[in-house]
């Protein structure tokens, strides 16, 4: 029983620090991604979320999961902080992507999720997050 747990100790001991260096990277990658994103949508989300308006809260919620979700397959996938890196940054930017297309091609989700359309908010974060779980798909290979 010793043995056991003096293994497991020394994998502890060895894993911990990749583990944590590893997750702190894809976090920072998460927030320059969310970062980036409130700083190229045409909407103002601060504002919007302090009026108490709900689909952009859905927007946002949809983005910050849309987000995530390629950077947790990349992070369970990859071996080598470089390899979390570059396919991190791919994945943000497929997903921002993603919202510049979605904001071009319906011209009037803006308007709509402005006044409060939820309908419209829901419709975004739906779109963002399918195409963060394809993004992902691809990524885990």
């Amino acid at each position: 029983m010793d043995t056991s747990f003096a293994q497991i100790l020394q994998s502890l001991g060895t894993g911990l620090p990749l583990l944590l260096l590893h997750f702190g990277a894809t976090l920072v990658l998460f927030f320059v991604g969310v970062a980036a994103y409130v700083g190229v949508t045409p909407l103002h989300e601060r504002e919007l979320l302090a009026s108490g308006n709900r689909a952009a809260g859905v927007v946002l919620g949809g983005t910050v999961v849309a987000l995530a979700i390629p950077l947790a397959a990349t992070l369970a996938t990859s071996e080598a902080l470089a390899d979390i890196v570059v396919w991190g940054a791919i994945a943000l930017l497929l997903q921002l992507l993603t919202f510049l297309i979605a904001i071009w091609l319906f011209r009037d989700l803006r308007p709509m999720i402005e006044a409060g359309n939820v309908a419209a908010g829901t419709a975004l974060a739906g779109l963002q997050i399918a195409v963060a779980l394809l993004n992902a798909g691809a990524m885990a290979g």
